[in-house]
């Protein structure tokens, strides 16, 4: 199976990683596509705001309704500080029969090369770098050993952030429809993000 991995801390989950989801799984003929929340992530400085437990519950929920959508715990059943490369290495193994591709937007693309060994990652798995509209990716900018594995596909340009999402609820603003009603429900009944 053709498996695309979203990672990401999802605080919260929003529309868009679902639209960056189904558009990467029809481009490039996944199969399924796994979110998988990261515990702590390496280049966020500070912690998500809402719990392990809580932002797995919204990207359950979130995911609930697409049956090429799977929730993954993976890195918050491990713990600790969630690097790709370990986490790749660990997924080959247990899952030899998947082929693996990162779900990534055009800006991480660019910033591939800093990777945690990334030439180790290049050899493990592919990745799927959404273009969006009006930034302009330019894949002959890359490292020669970076090309071949970034296949690009497209997307709507949608501005939802979870940054956006949190700063909203906290300013007492509606976030219905940023994410699905599901998760919606969940940040209303938890008082998530509220000031």
């Amino acid at each position: 199976m053709r498996i695309g991995i979203m990672g990401g801390t999802f605080d919260p989950v929003h529309t868009g990683h679902l639209v960056a989801g189904e558009c990467a799984r029809a481009a490039c003929g996944l199969d399924e596509v796994w979110f998988m929340p990261a515990n702590v992530p390496p280049h966020k400085p500070n912690a998500p705001k809402a719990s392990a437990e809580q932002r797995w519950e919204m990207v359950c929920r979130a995911v609930s309704d697409n049956p090429a959508f799977r929730p993954f715990d993976h890195e918050l059943r491990k713990g600790g500080v969630s690097y790709s490369v370990d986490t790749i290495r660990e997924l080959k193994a247990r899952y030899p029969e998947h082929e693996f591709h990162y779900i990534i937007g055009a800006d991480m693309v660019e910033y591939l090369p800093k990777w945690r060994e990334i030439g180790e990652i290049m050899k493990m798995i592919g990745f799927i770098g959404l273009q969006r509209p009006g930034f302009e990716l330019q894949p002959e900018a890359l490292p020669a050993f970076i090309r071949p594995g970034v296949r690009l596909a497209p997307m709507p340009l949608l501005d939802i952030s979870s940054t956006d999402i949190r700063t909203r609820r906290r300013e007492g603003r509606s976030v219905r429809y940023l994410v699905t009603a599901p998760v919606h429900d969940y940040i209303e009944g938890m008082g998530l993000y509220e000031s």
